[in-house]
């Protein structure tokens, strides 16, 4: 899982503001600090969708110190995000990859749409078409 540094700051009107040092563009608000990290989940989405509509890579979470807010990516997410970063790094397009896997464009498009439920097994196969290998794991 990908778990990324927060940042909780009181508001003069008692709401937690929510920032994030990974993502400058990047804010939410909650009435308390268990708001304020849901709320994030949802900013941290959005700014995830950005950057895929982009075409940029995902910076991978900052180190955090123990003790510090952090705002967890669901796994689906955060095999999404190092799938994309994979194919950034090998500069490949998504074309490029919906032709490795011999699938249609849509399917492509859903596999970095963060709210959409994508199979797992599919993305296994798209780690497979890019010569990689999706690992699972409880700790």
């Amino acid at each position: 899982m990908l778990n990324y540094p927060v940042t909780l700051t009181p508001d003069s009107n008692g709401t937690y503001l929510v920032g994030f040092p990974d993502f400058p563009e990047a804010n939410s608000v909650g009435e308390n600090t268990a708001e304020a990290l849901a709320n994030a989940v949802d900013a941290l989405e959005s700014v995830l969708s950005m950057y895929f509509d982009e075409r940029r890579p995902v910076p991978l979470p900052s180190p955090s110190i123990v003790g510090d807010a952090v705002v967890s990516l669901p796994a689906l997410g955060t095999a999404k995000v190092l799938l994309w970063n994979e194919m950034h790094t090998q500069n490949m397009r998504k074309a490029d990859l919906a032709r490795r896997l011999d699938v249609h464009m849509p399917q492509v498009d859903r596999l970095f749409d963060l709210t959409h439920s994508s199979k797992i097994e599919f993305v296994e196969q798209a780690a497979k078409a890019l010569g990689k290998t999706l690992n699972v794991s409880l700790v």
